[in-house]
């Protein structure tokens, strides 16, 4: 199934492998799972929830990320990564400062960035893996990208309505606590209104893709999978759906792309200090991977250590468990920012998640 996008990419006929095997099959059980468990009347207590969430945010989902960023870095001059990094760490202070200034609407930010990180990397692995034959104009991959990314937010909203607020709450309470009750209003109609916006933008997803699809397969793919999202995230309840979501379907098919994509680079040496990252020593090549490794992870727990540290109330006034899982999602959330807007959509050269 070879499928040439607009830009010239062909798509291997290949459609990504175990990654995208596995991040299907994952999602596709945890949905049939948690339905049974539904249908059954079992439930989930929040503090096992929350310790799944943190097990695969923290564990399995972060090393992915800063893999994103040193595969993007590689090959690149010297001075663009140094423009990378200053640009990367000042909007992080930046929207650190939102949220300490004005707390509801960095949670506001935070949601949409969620929805970002989602939409677009997952239409940017669909045109690395089978093509976007039916996606034929920049509007339309807004669309795609906003239906992608908004079953991550916008589903769980709607279907776990109660969970979601209340975790809403205690990520704002980190820093000033009431702010989001005194700003809540009538949540039942705003819950009807986000969820007939995104079921009127899903049909016109999937009604536009079939009325461009090319016959090629493309299309059917993209809407089995734009279904089976919006089905995991009505069904898993959302700490949980949320926690596994981007370790098991972002992270598994960005591998996927990556490795679909990879033999495209046009081969150049590295520069700066992740050049060691090219030796044909394997022993300086195992060093420097170590290195980075290290370095990336000093830096990111340095990070959160400083807002652990500067939050009036880290935990939120929760337990200790669901308080871990609303601080770590305020601070992912500020890492994951300048990861889109610097790492995607500032670097039209290639970028975090790079198709020829």
């Amino acid at each position: 199934m070879n499928t040439e996008s607009r830009f010239g990419w062909t798509a291997p006929a290949s459609t990504g492998g175990t990654p995208l095997t596995v991040s299907w099959a994952a999602l596709a059980v945890l949905t049939v799972a948690f339905a049974a468990l539904r249908v059954g009347d079992v439930r989930i207590p929040l503090r096992v929830q929350a310790g799944v969430y943190l097990l695969g945010m923290v564990a399995m989902n972060l090393p992915h990320g800063g893999y994103e960023h040193v595969s993007n870095l590689r090959r690149r001059a010297l001075s663009f990564q140094g423009r990378y990094v200053a640009v990367y760490l000042a909007l992080i202070g930046l929207f650190a400062g939102l949220f300490f200034l004005a707390p509801v609407a960095g949670l506001a930010v935070a949601v949409s960035v969620a929805v970002a990180k989602g939409g677009f990397g997952d239409v940017q692995a669909m045109r690395a893996l089978y093509g976007t034959s039916h996606v034929r104009s920049r509007p339309q991959r807004w669309l795609a990208a906003a239906v992608r990314g908004g079953a991550v937010m916008a589903v769980p909203m709607v279907f776990w309505p109660g969970t979601f607020y209340a975790f809403s709450t205690v990520m704002v309470n980190i820093f000033d606590p009431g702010a989001l009750s005194a700003m809540a209003g009538d949540f039942g109609t705003r819950r009807l209104l986000l969820g007939g916006g995104y079921g009127a933008a899903l049909l016109a997803h999937l009604a536009l893709g079939y009325r461009r699809s090319t016959g090629d397969g493309a299309f059917l793919a993209d809407a089995a999978e734009t279904l089976l999202l919006v089905a995991y995230f009505a069904v898993v309840p959302v700490v949980v759906a949320v926690g596994l979501y981007f370790p098991l379907w972002y992270s598994a098919r960005q591998v996927a792309r990556s490795a679909a994509v990879d033999d495209a680079l046009e081969p150049a040496p590295t520069t700066g200090p992740l050049g060691a990252l090219d030796a044909d020593d394997p022993e300086r090549v195992a060093l420097a991977s170590w290195g980075v490794l290290v370095a990336g992870s000093l830096a990111t727990f340095g990070l959160a250590a400083a807002l652990w540290t500067a939050s009036p109330q880290p935990l939120g006034g929760a337990g200790l468990l669901v308080g871990l899982v609303a601080f770590w999602s305020i601070f992912i959330s500020i890492v994951a920012l300048p990861h889109v807007v610097v790492g995607a959509w500032l670097d039209r050269e290639r970028g975090i998640w790079y198709v020829p």
